[in-house]
């Protein structure tokens, strides 16, 4: 049997034509794996089919969303993971999960190599290629527009040439990205970072000027993952998609930034995430209560860490199984209800409520009654000062 090299499929130009170039170059047969991470778009049978029509001996298709939004979405949300404060990972989280099915189906199948449609630009090449190296060390992976200069116009030409049935624009103005978690938008005019974004690029959004009126959903968590929304019971993968619509309508989640790139560059990046910035502005908050001070403030750090091992394909490493072991530990009194308002691109918590709650009414309160002793703040401040006043005096003496 001839050797076989498992293709990560979208359906589009590159990957398509891609399949037949594999096979030009390398003399492998070549099967497309097409998984669905809830891009939407195109019917998943309609890109198998596809697949099979531009010359791949097998065409496998896998429906993913549910183990994407358990396995993957879900602890990005417990480490409230924003790459550079800001974005939340669209398209990064999705790669682990595709090159664990690449792997998988490329030892199933007896293929000794696998094949993505990444540049040698992006960070997508870093990802796909280090979490083969980490599930399947006796892999090798194969780039068609990276190695085997298979570039666009050289694509365009090929399909036109084998009459293959990809409908292509001789020059699309943007290259996207997109599954159930969010949508990424890159190149054409938005190359130049003065240029703002126009209407026109968002489809996960609406236009926060045109918001009606405000939306209010109370969202049910337990150990930092929503379960219920206004009391009703939802799997993960509901919970990210009805907010994708709440928060969506209301023009919430879009982000326009300057990123700094894994392989040493920075791009310019708009992203559209209404789900993903929603449910963390709302888990952040009932952290907020039932996370005690210095582990709070320590989470954060290890947040950060976490989002930058995961932006920079190290999903499978074990830096980050560690951090995840943490930050699972850290969720087990995160449950409760926080109630968010969505409106004109905004998402706003405007209560919150918990059983494992650490805020104290009688604490807090100014009123008459309360419990919290204020004759001891004066001891405790000298004490806490008294490092700084020492060595205010030893420095006032060497003046």
């Amino acid at each position: 049997m001839a050797e076989r090299v498992v293709l990560a499929y979208s359906g589009g130009l590159d990957t398509s034509v891609g399949i037949g170039w594999l096979k030009d170059a390398t003399g492998k047969e070549v099967v497309a794996l097409a998984i669905d991470v809830g891009q939407e778009g195109e019917d998943m049978e309609v890109i198998r089919q596809r697949a099979l029509d531009c010359g791949a001996v097998e065409s496998v298709v896998v429906d993913a969303r549910e183990e994407f939004a358990s396995d993957y979405l879900m602890p990005a949300l417990k480490a409230n993971a924003l790459y550079q404060k800001r974005y939340p990972l669209v398209s990064a989280l999705s790669r682990p999960l595709i090159a664990k099915y690449l792997a998988s189906t490329a030892k199933e199948l007896g293929a000794n190599s696998v094949a993505h449609g990444c540049t040698g630009k992006g960070n997508d090449q870093v990802r796909f290629e280090s979490a083969v190296a980490a599930l399947a060390p006796d892999l090798t992976s194969i780039a068609p527009v990276r190695d085997l200069a298979l570039t666009r116009d050289k694509a365009i030409v090929y399909a036109e040439q084998h009459n293959l049935p990809i409908a292509q624009s001789k020059k699309s103005p943007y290259s996207i990205d997109q599954n159930v978690w969010g949508r990424a938008v890159e190149t054409g005019f938005l190359e130049d970072p003065w240029n703002a974004p126009i209407e026109d690029l968002y489809t996960y959004t609406k236009n926060p000027a045109e918001a009606g009126a405000p939306t209010e959903v109370v969202i049910t968590f337990d150990q930092g993952v929503p379960v219920a929304y206004d009391g009703k019971s939802i799997t993960p993968l509901q919970a990210v998609e009805l907010m994708n619509r709440l928060a969506g309508d209301q023009g919430v989640g879009r982000i326009d930034i300057v990123e700094d790139r894994l392989i040493g560059i920075k791009s310019r990046e708009v992203y559209e995430s209404p789900a993903g910035i929603a449910l963390i502005t709302a888990h952040e908050e009932l952290e907020n209560m039932t996370i005690e001070r210095d582990l709070a403030r320590y989470k954060r750090t290890v947040e950060s860490k976490w989002a930058e091992l995961v932006y920079d394909g190290l999903w499978f490493s074990g830096l980050k199984k560690a951090l995840d072991v943490f930050i699972d530990e850290t969720q087990k009194h995160v449950s409760g209800d926080i109630r968010l308002k969505l409106h004109a691109g905004s998402a706003v918590v405007t209560g919150r409520k918990s059983s494992s709650s650490l805020y104290d009414f009688n604490l807090a309160t100014y009123d008459t009654g309360d419990t919290f002793d204020q004759s001891m703040a004066k001891g405790f401040i000298e004490l806490w000062s008294l490092p700084s006043k020492i060595s205010a005096r030893r420095d006032a003496g060497q003046e």
